[in-house]
């Protein structure tokens, strides 16, 4: 049975087979394009000539019919087109020795210049600007009545009245002629069956500053088709020996000067994987003064430092577990420092408390806490230090400890927070501070007071309602500036309500779309179980950020603190 890697190699298309066919379908590409824009160019140059040709056509006629009579015939047309003069009246026109003398120029012309035809209209602009699909339809939208018509089949000419419609694609070009006296600017190039490309010159007849007629002459380019092969056909045999030429010197060049070393790089990868990284002098050997050059030198420079990189990889290795090891302890540490408020005040009658923190990283800067000051008062305390990872962790450590210490002296938030802020401005050069909400309450009247330092709003639900945001003016955040004098909020609890605080985490978790969870969406959360104990809604809260962030990473800790007051009952046992 033949190898999966004897496989892989019978397989393998080489570089040079790969380069030279893709240079060579290149230079097709390359070749076709230029024999295309060559037969363009060489196109429109043709289409110029002709079109040039058919407006000095045009003007040659409308110099031999002559300003006077021609004017006099105009008037003549739009006169019957109006209604007021009878077909008889032009008819007697057409019988002038002069009538026939233009037209019969004007034939001349004609066949001279071998054109399909030669005549001159009037144009009834109200019906021009007015154009009906229906009445088109029905060969009555007729907006163009014949001067003059020098058809090459003279048999088909029309006559001096003679009123038809005209192609939609005129319709545009005869509007813009009329109003600015000129004649259109783009070439007017119809292919047809009988006469192949023609080119259609539209020359207004303008006397007065007003556009009173129009000459229309048809020539076929009757060269375009046979000169345009024959030019193609010259082009691409001069543009495929060139090509030949050019690609046999290229491939030649470049497969010596650049696909060979790399074909030399490539091989020395694979024997210095092969050879347990042995290093030859080949890749020394290529000396192209270039980026291959470079390349082969950077490759060398490569091959040293990996086996640099596997001779140091296990003592990295063991440093890195060593560096887990320490983060698992410390992640540990910060666990064990944060309480366990549901099994610590577990039977408490007069109150009911839970609390969670997912942290980030493997340390964060989030911490809760929730203490009796003494037996009637209890302290609650939700914060969340600037940054992320050990300095917040250790700025934590601190901050939690500071706050603790002071609060079970005794003094309200307010007082509590002006010592803690003072203790970590000294010494704080790293600049961390940390946001606080800190609140004691009275278990016996459910009265408490609050000191929110930069943190997020609290929300409140009354016993039988709906949680709802307290929102009240912050003081700044602890360690910040020194002296900063802390605002105090005086609320209450009464039995049955429910006190939920969190830190930023929560509003600001933030999905692959990158939207904020947001403060309504927590709000609604809380809202769904807000009638259960407080140890199932934060669950639910949370499960519902999970929800909305799905796979994207967590860039906050979530930190959430809930509480419900069962009122006072001094017989708690």
């Amino acid at each position: 049975m033949e190898s999966k890697a004897a496989k892989k190699k019978r397989k393998h298309i080489g570089l040079r087979f790969k380069f030279i066919v893709g240079i060579i379908l290149f230079a097709l590409l390359i070749g076709l394009v230029i024999v295309a824009l060559g037969a363009n160019i060489y196109s429109l140059s043709i289409q110029t000539r002709y079109t040039d040709m058919a407006y000095k056509i045009a003007d040659t006629a409308i110099s031999l019919a002559g300003e006077e009579d021609l004017s006099r015939y105009a008037d003549a047309a739009e006169q019957f087109m109006k209604g007021a003069i009878t077909q008889e009246e032009l008819d007697k026109i057409t019988e002038e020795a002069r009538y026939k003398e233009i037209k019969a120029e004007i034939n001349n012309l004609r066949k001279s210049m071998n054109a399909n035809d030669v005549f001159l209209c009037v144009v009834d602009y109200d019906i021009l600007t007015h154009y009906d699909a229906e009445l088109d339809a029905k060969d009555e939208w007729l907006p163009l009545c014949y001067i003059m018509d020098c058809y090459y089949e003279e048999e088909y000419d029309f006559p001096f009245g003679g009123q038809s419609p005209i192609l939609t694609d005129y319709i545009d070009i005869l509007i813009e002629s009329c109003e600015s006296g000129k004649h259109p600017e783009t070439f007017i190039v119809s292919d047809t069956e009988n006469f192949g490309n023609i080119t259609t010159a539209v020359q207004p007849v303008v006397q007065s500053g007003k556009t009173i007629a129009f000459c229309f002459v048809e020539i076929p380019m009757s060269t375009l088709r046979t000169d345009l092969n024959g030019f193609i056909r010259s082009l691409s045999v001069a543009a495929g020996i060139a090509t030949l030429l050019l690609l046999s010197v290229a491939i030649l060049i470049i497969v010596k000067s650049m696909i060979q070393p790399i074909v030399t790089i490539s091989n020395e990868a694979e024997t210095f994987t092969k050879n347990n990284r042995v290093i030859s002098d080949k890749l020394d050997k290529i000396k192209t003064k270039d980026e291959i050059q470079n390349l082969s030198e950077k490759f060398l420079e490569m091959e040293i430092g990996i086996n640099e990189y596997i001779d140091n990889l296990q003592i990295v290795t063991a440093e890195k577990e060593r560096i887990g090891a320490e983060l698992n302890v410390a992640t540990k540490i910060q666990a064990d420092m944060l309480p366990d408020v549901a099994k610590e005040f577990k039977g408490n009658k007069r109150f009911d408390i839970f609390a969670t923190m997912n942290p980030a990283k493997e340390v964060g800067g989030d911490f809760y806490d929730a203490f009796m000051i003494d037996k009637d008062h209890i302290a609650m305390v939700m914060a969340d230090v600037s940054g992320k990872g050990v300095p917040a962790a250790l700025f934590m450590v601190i901050a939690k400890t500071l706050i603790k210490n002071r609060a079970l002296l005794g003094g309200g938030p307010a007082e509590v927070l002006k010592y803690v802020n003072e203790q970590l401005c000294e010494g704080n050069e790293a600049e961390l501070f940390v946001t606080v909400w800190l609140a004691i309450l009275d278990l016996r009247t459910g009265k408490g007071v609050a000191a929110n330092a930069g943190h997020e709003h609290p929300a409140i639900k009354r016993k039988g309602g709906a949680f709802e945001l307290i929102i009240y003016r912050h003081s700044p955040a602890v360690a910040t500036l020194e002296g900063i004098r802390f605002r105090e909020h005086e609320f209450e609890l009464h039995p049955g309500d429910k006190l939920f605080v969190y830190t930023d985490g929560v509003p600001e978790a933030t999905n692959a779309d990158n939207k904020l969870f947001g403060a309504d969406r927590m709000v609604e959360a809380l809202n769904k179980s807000g009638d259960r104990d407080v140890s199932v809604i934060l669950p639910e809260v949370k499960a519902e950020i999970d929800n909305f962030v799905g796979d994207a990473p967590q860039f906050d800790d979530i930190t959430m603190l809930g509480f419900e007051y069962y009122g006072d009952n001094t017989n708690e046992s």
